[in-house]
Parts: C-alpha cells; structure tokens; sequence
C-alpha cells in the first residue's frame, strides 16, 4: 500500500544577496497536495517570503526536480532568523538562542556548526508583540542579529 502521504523537495531560486551566502536555490521539505501543489514543512533559512505551513506551487522539470512558482496560499506563520553575535553574551551558542526564545514555544533549526544561524518558524497564533520585543531586545543588547524572511500584516503590525 502506498503512502498517502507524500513528501518532496520543493526549490527556490533567488538572488544571492552581497556579503551572504553564494547559493542561489533552497530547498525546502513539503507535503505534495496535487500534482502542483505542495504544503511548505520547514523554515527557510535563506528563501524571502515563504514560511513554514505556505501552500506553494511547483513545476517539474526534466530531472524530477520541483521548482517553486508561486505562493497559493499564505498559512499566516512567520519566519524569523536569528544569528547569535560570537563576542556577545551569547556566544555564538543556537541552544542559547532556542533558550531565549523557549517562553513563546519557538523552536528552530541551525543552518550550521560554523554558522549557528537559527529559523524560527513563528506561529499565526504566536504573541508577535512578545517575541518582536524579545528580538528587539535581543538585538541592542547585543546577543543577536535577527531577520523577517517572511511577515505578515499582523506581524508588521504588532
């Protein structure tokens, strides 16, 4: 019996940013739901404007692979990355980073070893207020720097 259930790599494409990683794709895990829609499962760590729970559409290609061609609908989570600063009181620790930000539920993963940059999925239901001040915090008391890869109005708004 097969499996209803069927996961894919969705890709990205997007222009290196100057002073950033030199990748120009990204894939992301997804749930297919049709044969061009697919529901985002992971954070994006480099990918602007899609968070995880997005329904996405896709085209294959050749070689199988699923290109991402637009956004179907938005799941209204968010999408945050937060990079610990190594000379702050943080050190450059992702735990201490999940640790700030385990009073909200966040959790995230780490890109890598040798860049402990954290992505947060945040929840539509999530205290946006709460964790915008705790990033703001976080950010002039040097622990952090911290980006929006993807908002919302009620994010933008909080």
């Amino acid at each position: 019996m097969a499996n209803a259930v069927e996961k894919i790599k969705v890709w990205f494409r997007f222009t290196p940013r100057e002073g950033w990683f030199p990748q120009d794709t990204e894939g992301l895990w997804a749930t297919k739901l049709s044969a061009d829609t697919a529901r985002v499962q992971n954070v994006a760590f480099l990918q602007d404007g899609v968070a995880e729970g997005d329904v996405v559409r896709f085209q294959t290609d050749a070689d199988g692979r699923h290109w991402a061609v637009g956004r179907v609908s938005a799941s209204g989570n968010c999408t945050i990355r937060v990079v610990p600063i190594p000379s702050g009181p943080l050190g450059r620790s992702p735990q201490a980073v999940h640790q700030r930000l385990s009073p909200f539920g966040l959790g995230g993963e780490v890109f890598s070893e040798e860049f402990p940059m954290v992505a947060v999925n945040v929840p539509a239901n999530a205290d946006f207020s709460g964790i915008k001040k705790l990033l703001n915090r976080g950010k002039e008391g040097g622990w952090w720097h911290f980006e929006v890869g993807c908002g919302n109005d009620a994010w933008w708004g909080a």
